[in-house]
């Protein structure tokens, strides 16, 4: 129990930031044309910098463990796979199914994910979590965008009748909706921020010490701000959401992501230590942590953009990060995650 308690107060802080972020918003503390703001800061300075310090410091056979990629990238197509065969019904187009796949499958690594394991385990998790990122934003978010495409909702339909001008990545059009993602995955700035840090440290560039501090202080924002503005976010989500959402539609996915993701990567990974791959114990209790996590906040900005039931993937995001505090304080006991702080 001591053990337990422990966890809670590491984790608690981070749930509790989330919250505030959630009631300034809720209580017009927080303008809501602030929201995107704070996005954007957090997207484009914070985070970056905080990845960028990352890669300086992280040897890239560490960011890019074939190990860690070679369980999280089977894990993610699985968890895409599964979640569209359970939930696509004539009720539930592709379209929908394939933005649910994306939330089942798409943990909030980025403006929760790194700091929060670091806390929890030590600066060298964030080689894994830095792996699962790049998964995530190349290949799951690309995938699952194209799928969307692959097929008309009604919803999309009705739009497409009434908007001859339709958005680039329109349905009947995967191959062009899935070079959209790809273009789309490659202008976000974190894996560009991760591949210039690398690239500093591999040069043996010692970068300006005034400009180094600006890259600090930006950095040590990151995970408040990042935290804070998940909290805003979810709450813009959920006020344009659905209110006839049934919780049948959107708390099994949220469980799919909490309870399944982390087990089929654990799975995945004993597997790959027993048949000898060079994964470690603590990366595979890195991964499974960040599978555990609750889903991306930003999938519901991409369902709307992309003509999906955006108010059942705010309801997802927002079931699993409400019951993500609990899940994932208990499977961070349970693997003993805090006596595993190594150091890179």
């Amino acid at each position: 129990m001591p053990a337990l308690l422990a966890i809670f107060a590491i984790t608690l802080p981070f749930f509790v930031l989330i919250l505030c972020g959630y009631l300034a918003a809720q209580r017009g503390l927080l303008a809501q044309a602030a929201i995107p703001g704070l996005n954007g800061f957090v997207l484009f300075f914070a985070l970056p910098c905080l990845l960028f310090r990352f890669g300086l410091n992280t040897p890239l056979a560490v960011l890019l463990s074939p190990a860690v990629l070679a369980v999280y990238i089977p894990s993610a197509l699985i968890m895409v796979a599964l979640t569209i065969r359970l939930t696509l019904s004539e009720q539930l187009p592709l379209r929908d199914a394939a933005f649910g796949a994306l939330v089942a499958a798409f943990p909030n690594t980025g403006f929760m994910g790194v700091p929060l394991l670091v806390a929890l385990m030590g600066a060298a998790a964030a080689g894994p979590v830095i792996c699962t990122i790049l998964v995530d934003l190349l290949l799951t978010s690309s995938l699952c965008i194209a799928l969307a495409s692959g097929k008309p909702s009604a919803r999309a339909s009705a739009k497409a009748n009434g908007n001859t001008n339709q958005h680039k990545g329109e349905p009947g059009k995967p191959q062009a909706a899935l070079l959209q993602a790809l273009r789309g995955a490659l202008s976000n700035p974190l894996p560009w921020a991760i591949a210039l840090g690398l690239s500093v440290a591999g040069l043996g560039l010692n970068l300006p010490g005034p400009l180094m501090t600006v890259i600090s202080m930006l950095a040590d924002a990151a995970s408040p701000v990042a935290l804070f503005t998940i909290g805003a976010v979810l709450w813009r989500a959920g006020r344009h959401a659905h209110s006839r959402t049934p919780a049948a539609q959107y708390l099994p996915v949220a469980l799919l992501k909490l309870l399944l993701h982390p087990s089929l990567v654990f799975g995945l990974g004993w597997l790959a230590q027993t048949w000898g791959a060079a994964l470690t114990d603590y990366q595979l209790t890195v991964l499974t942590l960040a599978a555990a996590l609750p889903s991306a906040s930003n999938v519901s900005l991409l369902a709307e953009r992309y003509g999906a039931d955006n108010g059942r993937v705010a309801r997802i995001i927002m079931a699993s990060t409400m019951l993500a505090f609990l899940s994932f304080s208990a499977l961070a006991w349970l693997l003993s995650a805090g006596s595993q702080n190594v150091p890179i």
